[in-house]
């Protein structure tokens, strides 16, 4: 969880400093969108809940508070009745507004469906506050507040996805205490770096810019790199408790057989893994003195082991949100734990400088497209290669009235793994888009569905793609999912066709 060990009854310094800035910004502008960026470890938890607190008992109104993930959203419950605040979860399970709370906090996804169901009504809210806001998926949702002030807070306040920028959304950031200033002032723990130049050629970008999961698995499941990260972890780290991400499942299970084999103690984690295993896997890393964890992008939010003294970076990415979370990982500070290591083998730390150095974030968030094109930049000094999935002109040209035809199916699985939504979801999405551009580019329904033929090239690339995101799955399964895919999209077309064209 996102807090420092706080003093009783009051604030750090720099925590009172922010509470204080933010206060006075609202006090100036009604309905104001800001921003606060804290690094991870700083205690933004615990800022933005006494946030809540004096809101509530200043003006009187309601404060929702948005998380994205389960775990996320049982903190900030917990803090909020530490500092006296009465609140309510509303997830799958629990209920709408009560008339005796004040303070709610929910799941992007479950109030998005409270709201379309008119079981919650959005007026009476005064404060919204979004956790992890650099997330894309909370836009939906602020236009249900025009009235309501809104603060999202964010380590890195910057949107992953250059064509949505923070700053559409937000009118201001207040930048808090720095990586550098909460190591000297003794609040997080000291990092010590070792990299290891890593060959990144055969890695391909994706559409959404961060480097695919089968490139990845490719490169980093091959026997040498899997020695590379055994020799990495037996110089820097050998009896740390170390915690290792990955950008694939298959790279993660391959690095489980090759430290087993050479006895050193370790578990695997994946967004795959019952809650019951990822419970008692969690609970194995917390007890044991020098475990392992191998990981795919699943532990970078609302996970603390403050007992973590190693983080390897076995994967590259060109996400900077992405590097913060996965090093701010070891970075929680103990009685006895001043420093930690981080592990490079991925060339990230030549593309965004030390995890410690300072960052512009007020440039990052007032010209996101220049810092961007920054991090670009030393991305594909690795000498990466776009992959893009071009359409033919004759396919393009059967579909005139549809601006984009194409659906990035890997930053789609990222979103849904990221929002702890099922994977399948995904294809849901897919071929609600393409059952839209069969309909907006058919006169009758039989043309709507003769379109949805041309497509199935296009059908058989996507599922190829949801498939190696899977990692795992089979020939038989690709098979069944195509032709699935393909009798779901004509089954689309010929329920919503009438409803559209009457």
């Amino acid at each position: 969880m996102e807090t420092t060990t706080q003093p009783t009854g009051l604030f750090y310094e720099y925590q009172e400093r922010d509470i204080q800035s933010i206060f006075d910004k609202m006090g100036s502008t009604p309905n104001h969108k800001l921003l606060y960026q804290l690094p991870t470890g700083g205690g933004k938890t615990v800022i933005f809940s006494e946030i809540a607190r004096r809101f509530i008992n200043q003006f009187d109104k309601k404060v929702i508070i948005l998380t994205h993930r389960k775990e996320l959203c049982r903190q900030t419950s917990t803090t909020l009745k530490k500092l006296g605040v009465q609140n309510r979860m509303i997830n799958s399970t629990s209920g709408n507004f009560k008339a005796n709370y004040d303070c709610y906090v929910a799941m992007v996804e479950t109030l998005r469906n409270r709201i379309k169901s008119k079981k919650i009504k959005t007026n009476d809210v005064g404060l919204v506050i979004i956790d992890e806001a650099h997330h894309n998926s909370f836009r939906k949702l602020l236009g249900n507040f025009k009235d309501a002030v809104v603060i999202g807070v964010t380590a890195t306040p910057f949107s992953s996805d250059i064509s949505k920028p923070m700053k559409r959304h937000y009118k201001s950031l207040i930048t808090g205490e720095t990586i550098s200033k909460l190591i000297e002032e003794g609040f997080l723990a000291k990092p010590t770096s070792y990299v290891y130049e890593v060959e990144l050629n055969m890695l391909k970008t994706g559409i959404h810019g961060d480097y695919t999961v089968s490139s990845s698995n490719e490169l980093y499941s091959s026997p040498a790199m899997l020695d590379l990260l055994l020799k990495a972890y037996k110089e820097n780290a050998t009896g740390k408790k170390t915690l290792i991400f990955n950008n694939g499942i298959d790279t993660s299970l391959k690095v489980q057989d090759s430290f087993t084999a050479a006895g050193i103690a370790i578990r695997h984690l994946d967004n795959k893994t019952s809650d019951a295993e990822r419970k008692e896997i969690l609970q194995w890393f917390k007890k044991t003195k020098n475990a392992v964890l191998t990981s795919v992008s699943i532990l970078t939010t609302g996970f603390d082991e403050p007992t973590i003294r190693n983080v390897i970076l076995n994967r590259a990415t060109t996400s900077i949100t992405l590097y913060h979370q996965m090093v701010g990982r070891g970075s929680r500070k103990l009685p006895s734990k001043k420093t930690f290591t981080i592990t490079d083998l991925g060339n990230n730390i030549q593309r965004f400088g030390e995890w410690q150095e300072p960052v512009d974030w007020n440039y990052a968030f007032k010209n996101p497209e220049a810092f961007a094109k920054q991090i670009h930049y030393q991305a594909t000094g690795g000498g990466s290669s776009v992959q893009s999935h071009a359409l033919s002109a004759e396919l393009r040209a059967q579909f005139p009235n549809t601006l984009e035809m194409t659906f990035d199916i890997e930053g789609h699985y990222q979103e849904a793994i990221d929002m702890d939504k099922k994977p399948k979801t995904v294809i849901q999405q897919s071929i609600r888009q393409q059952a839209k551009m069969c309909m907006d580019n058919a006169e009758t329904l039989t043309q709507a569905t003769a379109l949805a033929e041309v497509l199935n090239p296009e059908v058989e690339w996507r599922v190829k793609q949801y498939v190696k995101c899977l990692d795992n799955a089979s020939k038989n399964y690709k098979e069944w999912l195509i032709e699935d895919y393909q009798n779901r999209l004509k089954g689309l077309i010929i329920k919503l066709y009438p409803k559209i064209h009457h």
